[in-house]
Protein backbone atom coordinates (compact mmCIF):
# COMPACT_ATOMS: atom_id res chain seq x y z
CA UNK A 1 0.00 0.00 0.00
CA UNK A 2 2.84 2.39 0.87
CA UNK A 3 4.50 2.05 -2.71
CA UNK A 4 0.88 1.92 -4.08
CA UNK A 5 0.32 5.33 -2.42
CA UNK A 6 3.69 6.57 -2.85
CA UNK A 7 3.51 6.13 -7.01
CA UNK A 8 0.38 7.24 -7.21
CA UNK A 9 0.52 10.51 -5.54
CA UNK A 10 3.93 11.19 -7.39
CA UNK A 11 3.04 10.04 -10.49
CA UNK A 12 0.01 12.32 -10.24
CA UNK A 13 1.11 15.67 -9.03
CA UNK A 14 3.85 15.18 -11.57
CA UNK A 15 0.92 15.58 -14.40
CA UNK A 16 1.70 12.12 -15.42
CA UNK A 17 -0.33 8.90 -15.66
CA UNK A 18 -0.32 5.91 -13.19
CA UNK A 19 0.24 2.51 -15.23
CA UNK A 20 -0.78 -0.46 -13.14
CA UNK A 21 1.06 -3.70 -13.95
CA UNK A 22 0.31 -7.08 -12.78
CA UNK A 23 3.34 -9.43 -12.46
CA UNK A 24 2.06 -12.90 -13.03
CA UNK A 25 4.52 -14.50 -15.00
CA UNK A 26 5.87 -17.24 -11.93
CA UNK A 27 2.22 -18.97 -12.36
CA UNK A 28 3.14 -21.48 -10.13
CA UNK A 29 3.39 -18.73 -7.26
CA UNK A 30 0.39 -17.20 -8.19
CA UNK A 31 -1.94 -17.25 -5.88
CA UNK A 32 -5.81 -17.59 -6.51
CA UNK A 33 -7.78 -14.66 -6.69
CA UNK A 34 -5.01 -12.62 -5.63
CA UNK A 35 -4.88 -10.33 -8.47
CA UNK A 36 -8.68 -9.41 -7.52
CA UNK A 37 -7.72 -8.19 -4.35
CA UNK A 38 -5.46 -6.28 -5.28
CA UNK A 39 -7.44 -4.39 -7.59
CA UNK A 40 -10.18 -4.42 -4.98
CA UNK A 41 -7.91 -2.93 -2.66
CA UNK A 42 -6.45 -0.37 -5.09
CA UNK A 43 -9.97 0.75 -6.09
CA UNK A 44 -11.52 1.43 -2.60
CA UNK A 45 -8.36 3.34 -1.92
CA UNK A 46 -9.18 5.81 -4.84
CA UNK A 47 -5.98 4.61 -6.22
CA UNK A 48 -7.82 4.53 -9.88
CA UNK A 49 -5.02 3.63 -12.94
CA UNK A 50 -4.88 5.02 -16.17
CA UNK A 51 -4.13 1.71 -17.49
CA UNK A 52 -3.34 -2.17 -16.43
CA UNK A 53 -0.70 -4.66 -17.83
CA UNK A 54 -0.36 -8.09 -17.52
CA UNK A 55 2.52 -9.64 -17.89
CA UNK A 56 1.49 -13.05 -18.48
CA UNK A 57 -0.04 -11.60 -22.18
CA UNK A 58 3.36 -9.88 -23.10
CA UNK A 59 5.41 -13.29 -23.50
CA UNK A 60 6.25 -12.63 -27.35
CA UNK A 61 8.05 -9.26 -25.88
CA UNK A 62 10.44 -10.80 -23.24
CA UNK A 63 10.81 -13.53 -26.34
CA UNK A 64 11.63 -10.93 -28.87
CA UNK A 65 14.10 -8.81 -25.91
CA UNK A 66 16.16 -12.57 -25.15
CA UNK A 67 16.85 -13.43 -28.71
CA UNK A 68 18.28 -9.92 -29.46
CA UNK A 69 20.40 -10.14 -26.71
CA UNK A 70 21.26 -14.11 -27.65
CA UNK A 71 22.05 -12.65 -31.36
CA UNK A 72 24.40 -10.07 -29.89
CA UNK A 73 26.30 -12.45 -27.89
CA UNK A 74 25.34 -10.91 -24.75
CA UNK A 75 24.18 -14.18 -22.72
CA UNK A 76 25.31 -17.97 -22.35
CA UNK A 77 23.54 -20.82 -20.82
CA UNK A 78 23.84 -22.25 -17.74
CA UNK A 79 23.21 -25.82 -16.62
CA UNK A 80 24.70 -25.30 -13.25
CA UNK A 81 21.74 -26.42 -10.53
CA UNK A 82 21.40 -24.87 -6.90
CA UNK A 83 23.29 -27.50 -4.93
CA UNK A 84 25.49 -26.71 -7.59
CA UNK A 85 25.68 -23.32 -6.82
CA UNK A 86 25.07 -23.73 -2.93
CA UNK A 87 22.87 -21.13 -3.07
CA UNK A 88 26.22 -18.54 -3.67
CA UNK A 89 25.15 -14.63 -3.61
CA UNK A 90 27.37 -13.89 -6.33
CA UNK A 91 27.41 -16.36 -9.42
CA UNK A 92 31.05 -17.89 -10.09
CA UNK A 93 30.80 -18.15 -13.68
CA UNK A 94 30.74 -21.56 -13.95
CA UNK A 95 29.45 -21.85 -17.11
CA UNK A 96 30.44 -18.74 -18.80
CA UNK A 97 33.03 -20.12 -21.34
CA UNK A 98 31.76 -23.35 -21.93
CA UNK A 99 29.70 -21.88 -25.47
CA UNK A 100 27.05 -24.02 -25.22
CA UNK A 101 24.54 -24.27 -28.00
CA UNK A 102 21.09 -22.48 -26.94
CA UNK A 103 19.20 -25.65 -27.45
CA UNK A 104 21.01 -26.96 -24.20
CA UNK A 105 19.20 -27.57 -21.07
CA UNK A 106 19.43 -25.01 -18.55
CA UNK A 107 18.46 -21.21 -17.65
CA UNK A 108 20.43 -18.53 -19.60
CA UNK A 109 22.30 -15.73 -18.35
CA UNK A 110 23.57 -12.10 -18.90
CA UNK A 111 27.06 -11.37 -18.89
CA UNK A 112 27.81 -9.04 -17.11
CA UNK A 113 30.87 -6.08 -17.41
CA UNK A 114 33.76 -6.03 -15.34
CA UNK A 115 32.64 -2.04 -14.65
CA UNK A 116 31.01 0.56 -12.41
CA UNK A 117 27.26 0.82 -13.42
CA UNK A 118 25.94 3.88 -11.32
CA UNK A 119 22.64 6.45 -11.00
CA UNK A 120 21.25 9.10 -8.73
CA UNK A 121 17.85 7.78 -7.16
CA UNK A 122 15.30 10.65 -6.68
CA UNK A 123 14.84 9.53 -3.34
CA UNK A 124 18.15 7.75 -1.89
CA UNK A 125 20.99 9.26 -3.93
CA UNK A 126 23.71 8.19 -5.62
CA UNK A 127 23.81 4.74 -6.19
CA UNK A 128 26.57 2.35 -7.37
CA UNK A 129 27.10 -1.16 -7.98
CA UNK A 130 30.05 -3.32 -9.71
CA UNK A 131 27.57 -6.49 -11.17
CA UNK A 132 30.68 -8.65 -11.42
CA UNK A 133 31.61 -8.46 -7.98
CA UNK A 134 28.59 -8.27 -6.53
CA UNK A 135 25.84 -9.80 -8.29
CA UNK A 136 27.93 -11.66 -11.33
CA UNK A 137 26.27 -13.28 -14.55
CA UNK A 138 22.52 -13.41 -13.81
CA UNK A 139 19.49 -15.12 -15.38
CA UNK A 140 17.18 -13.92 -17.80
CA UNK A 141 15.66 -16.91 -18.86
CA UNK A 142 14.85 -19.38 -16.23
CA UNK A 143 15.45 -23.45 -16.31
CA UNK A 144 11.86 -23.85 -16.23
CA UNK A 145 11.20 -21.33 -19.38
CA UNK A 146 9.93 -18.65 -17.17
CA UNK A 147 11.25 -15.39 -18.09
CA UNK A 148 13.55 -13.52 -15.21
CA UNK A 149 12.22 -10.72 -13.36
CA UNK A 150 14.99 -8.74 -14.54
CA UNK A 151 14.44 -8.99 -18.12
CA UNK A 152 10.97 -8.53 -18.23
CA UNK A 153 10.23 -5.03 -16.35
CA UNK A 154 13.31 -3.34 -18.80
CA UNK A 155 10.80 -4.83 -21.55
CA UNK A 156 7.14 -3.85 -20.00
CA UNK A 157 9.15 -0.32 -19.10
CA UNK A 158 10.21 0.40 -22.81
CA UNK A 159 6.89 -1.15 -24.24
CA UNK A 160 4.89 1.36 -21.80
CA UNK A 161 7.49 4.36 -22.23
CA UNK A 162 7.20 4.77 -18.61
CA UNK A 163 9.78 8.12 -17.98
CA UNK A 164 9.84 7.35 -13.69
CA UNK A 165 9.85 4.10 -12.14
CA UNK A 166 8.58 4.40 -7.94
CA UNK A 167 8.81 0.92 -6.34
CA UNK A 168 10.57 0.08 -2.89
CA UNK A 169 13.93 0.36 -1.63
CA UNK A 170 14.07 -3.23 -0.93
CA UNK A 171 14.79 -3.26 -4.92
CA UNK A 172 17.16 -0.59 -5.06
CA UNK A 173 20.13 -2.93 -5.99
CA UNK A 174 18.07 -4.81 -8.51
CA UNK A 175 18.50 -1.66 -10.61
CA UNK A 176 22.03 -1.65 -11.96
CA UNK A 177 21.16 -4.45 -13.50
CA UNK A 178 18.13 -3.03 -15.04
CA UNK A 179 20.24 -0.49 -16.40
CA UNK A 180 22.57 -2.71 -18.18
CA UNK A 181 19.61 -4.20 -20.01
CA UNK A 182 18.23 -1.02 -21.17
CA UNK A 183 21.99 -0.50 -22.40
CA UNK A 184 22.60 -3.39 -24.18
CA UNK A 185 19.09 -3.32 -26.00
CA UNK A 186 19.53 0.19 -27.13
CA UNK A 187 16.72 1.63 -24.90
CA UNK A 188 16.21 4.86 -22.95
CA UNK A 189 15.82 4.47 -18.95
CA UNK A 190 13.54 5.46 -16.68
CA UNK A 191 14.12 7.47 -13.37
CA UNK A 192 13.96 6.18 -10.24
CA UNK A 193 12.26 6.61 -7.12
CA UNK A 194 12.59 3.99 -4.57
CA UNK A 195 10.49 4.71 -1.47
CA UNK A 196 11.03 2.95 2.16
CA UNK A 197 9.48 -0.39 2.84
CA UNK A 198 7.12 -1.08 5.74
CA UNK A 199 9.24 -3.67 7.59
CA UNK A 200 9.14 -6.01 11.42
CA UNK A 201 11.25 -6.00 13.82
CA UNK A 202 13.40 -8.11 12.53
CA UNK A 203 13.92 -5.66 9.56
CA UNK A 204 12.34 -8.05 7.12
CA UNK A 205 9.47 -6.28 4.65
CA UNK A 206 6.11 -7.08 5.10
CA UNK A 207 4.13 -9.15 2.62
CA UNK A 208 2.72 -12.72 2.70
CA UNK A 209 5.36 -14.58 2.97
CA UNK A 210 5.52 -12.71 6.36
CA UNK A 211 2.78 -13.30 7.49
CA UNK A 212 2.29 -9.92 7.60
CA UNK A 213 -1.67 -8.74 7.99
CA UNK A 214 -3.91 -7.71 4.81
CA UNK A 215 -4.72 -4.35 4.65
CA UNK A 216 -8.41 -3.18 5.59
CA UNK A 217 -10.52 -2.15 2.86
CA UNK A 218 -12.77 -0.72 4.80
CA UNK A 219 -10.39 1.22 6.66
CA UNK A 220 -9.13 2.94 3.69
CA UNK A 221 -9.19 7.01 5.08
CA UNK A 222 -7.44 5.61 7.98
CA UNK A 223 -4.82 3.69 5.94
CA UNK A 224 -4.27 6.28 3.90
CA UNK A 225 -3.51 9.33 6.41
CA UNK A 226 -1.27 6.69 7.93
CA UNK A 227 0.41 6.12 4.64
CA UNK A 228 1.01 9.87 4.11
CA UNK A 229 2.72 10.31 7.62
CA UNK A 230 4.68 7.44 6.90
CA UNK A 231 6.04 9.55 3.88
CA UNK A 232 6.99 12.37 5.54
CA UNK A 233 3.77 14.62 3.88
CA UNK A 234 1.95 15.83 7.44
CA UNK A 235 -1.31 15.05 6.35
CA UNK A 236 -3.47 17.87 8.53
CA UNK A 237 -5.85 15.31 11.61
CA UNK A 238 -8.97 16.78 9.86
CA UNK A 239 -8.31 14.73 6.80
CA UNK A 240 -8.63 11.23 8.87
CA UNK A 241 -11.94 10.83 8.33
CA UNK A 242 -12.36 12.59 5.06
CA UNK A 243 -13.11 10.66 1.53
CA UNK A 244 -10.04 8.68 -0.10
CA UNK A 245 -10.25 11.08 -3.43
CA UNK A 246 -9.97 13.96 -0.78
CA UNK A 247 -7.05 12.98 0.76
CA UNK A 248 -5.31 12.00 -2.15
CA UNK A 249 -5.93 15.03 -4.05
CA UNK A 250 -5.10 17.02 -0.89
CA UNK A 251 -1.88 14.67 -1.41
CA UNK A 252 -0.96 15.93 -5.23
CA UNK A 253 -1.29 19.28 -3.85
CA UNK A 254 0.87 19.05 -0.83
CA UNK A 255 3.33 16.02 -2.49
CA UNK A 256 6.97 16.76 -1.07
CA UNK A 257 9.40 14.16 -2.06
CA UNK A 258 11.93 15.85 -0.37
CA UNK A 259 10.51 14.73 3.04
CA UNK A 260 10.05 11.32 2.01
CA UNK A 261 12.63 9.47 4.66
CA UNK A 262 15.89 8.23 2.85
CA UNK A 263 19.77 7.95 4.05
CA UNK A 264 20.07 4.45 4.23
CA UNK A 265 20.91 1.90 1.30
CA UNK A 266 17.64 -0.05 2.27
CA UNK A 267 15.28 2.32 4.74
CA UNK A 268 12.36 1.19 6.50
CA UNK A 269 9.76 1.70 8.70
CA UNK A 270 9.47 -1.16 11.59
CA UNK A 271 5.88 -1.80 12.46
CA UNK A 272 5.05 -3.20 16.18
Amino acid sequence: MLTAVASFVHARANAGRWLLRIEDLDTPRCAPGAVDSILQTLDRHGLWWDAIAYQHERISLYRHALERLVTDGHTFVCTCSRSQLHDADVYPGTCRDRRLPPSSTGSIRLRVPSRTIEFVDEIQGRYTQRLDVDVGDFVVLRRDGIFAYQLAVVVDDAAQRITRVVRGADLLDNTPRQLLLFEMLGWSAPAYCHVPVLADRAGQKLSKQTAATAVRIDAASENLHATLDLLGQRPPPTLYRAKPPEILQWAIEHWDIDAVPHGAKHPHFVCV
